[in-house]
């Protein structure tokens, strides 16, 4: 029970403050200080439930580590749905804290991701599959790399958060970068409309980028681990 609270946690708290940031001040920060917030809510969570729950806080890691037979088929299914929970929360209290303000959420949005009319460069729905696709392959790709060797225990957070900074940078001005299906349902169910009709690709495509990810990750490897 103590690694699905943690992941509930840990994926409220990554959903707050990352989506929170680019809806409150992103017009300050910019998107390099929005992708900052996303990667730092990793670090953070990364060395307070990692030695828990593995911090994964998104479903499309806890797909990669059941590939990689890290975890069991009934604790992915807990974890999803931990972090869907999770994510949930972290909007719904977002979603507050706008009510208790100026913002004008009907404008700001939650931060939800889209295409089309809804990214910020028009990126049509099979170039934002695309993109997610392969934002995704990068940030798991590397979350394998840096978890598959004890040596590097004592700095995998930092390379997991400045790997989702990283893929960020570019993702949010296409689609504003969703690469963990719980970080995109969440505010598309909260706003509905659009939102929701485009999530689809949002859930799916970090699920694709995430197995090709895992499974090329058991390729390359599988000489070394022997």
């Amino acid at each position: 029970m103590k690694k699905y609270v943690c992941e509930f946690i840990g994926t409220a708290v990554l959903v707050l403050f990352g989506c929170g940031s680019a809806v409150v001040a992103g017009g300050v920060l910019g998107n390099l200080g929005i992708a900052l917030a996303f990667g730092l809510s990793i670090v953070a969570m990364a060395y307070v439930i990692g030695n828990i729950s593995g911090c994964h806080v998104n479903p499309a890691v806890s797909l990669a580590m059941l590939i990689n037979k890290k975890i069991s088929v009934k604790d992915f299914i807990l974890y999803v749905i931990s972090q869907v929970l999770g994510a949930m929360l972290g909007i719904g209290l977002l979603y507050v804290i706008m009510k208790c303000s100026n913002l004008d959420i009907s404008k700001q949005g939650l931060g939800a991701n889209g295409f089309g009319e809804a990214s910020l460069v028009g990126l049509n729905m099979i170039g934002a599959f695309l993109v997610e696709i392969i934002l995704t392959f990068v940030f798991i790709y590397t979350i394998l790399g840096v978890t598959s060797d004890e040596s590097k225990s004592s700095v995998a957070g930092i390379v997991i958060g400045l790997s989702l900074t990283f893929v960020h940078i570019m993702g949010i001005p296409l689609t504003g970068t969703s690469v963990n299906p719980a970080r995109s349902l969440a505010p598309a169910l909260f706003l509905g409309g659009t939102a929701l009709k485009q999530v689809w690709v949002f859930i799916l495509a970090p699920f694709i980028g995430s197995a090709l990810a895992s499974i090329t990750f058991k390729f390359l490897n599988k000489e070394e681990s022997k």
